[in-house]
């Protein structure tokens, strides 16, 4: 692989990392429009996930 097709690779993946967070907030903007949730809910969720390891987020996902 030469270093064009890494710098097309890099350019590829930015884009699709921008198109994930605009589809991820717009779910957000409207759950909160709707008045499923509440931006504080995803603050407090965000942050919780956010320190646990990957361990934990996998044994909680079994528990569901």
């Amino acid at each position: 692989m030469n270093d064009i097709d890494v710098f097309a690779e890099i350019g590829d993946l930015k884009e699709i990392d921008y198109r994930n967070t605009l589809a991820i907030a717009s779910i957000i903007e409207v759950l909160v429009d709707k008045g499923i949730i509440d931006r504080n809910d995803i603050a407090k969720k965000a942050r919780l996930l956010d320190s646990m390891t990957i361990d934990e987020l996998r044994f909680m996902r079994m528990r569901k």
